[in-house]
């Protein structure tokens, strides 16, 4: 299936979780938030929550900086 990643269409098999998706973009967790469809999924629910085709997805990172 495909769902757009930062704005970028990736394929992702189906049932992807968030946190399959950022397994397989090898995104570390740490320091990440994600939202899907401009909705903020929680830490804890990453390996439940899945990705529907078609779908947004937005990874953030935290930058630090002054």
């Amino acid at each position: 299936m495909e769902i757009q990643v930062n704005g970028q269409w990736r394929e992702f098999p189906d049932g992807t979780t968030v946190e399959g998706v950022l397994e397989a973009l090898g995104t570390a967790a740490k320091g990440v938030a994600v939202a899907v469809d401009g909705v903020v999924v929680r830490r804890g629910e990453w390996p439940e929550a899945v990705v529907r085709k078609g779908a947004s997805v937005d990874i953030l990172t935290a930058v630090q900086g002054g």
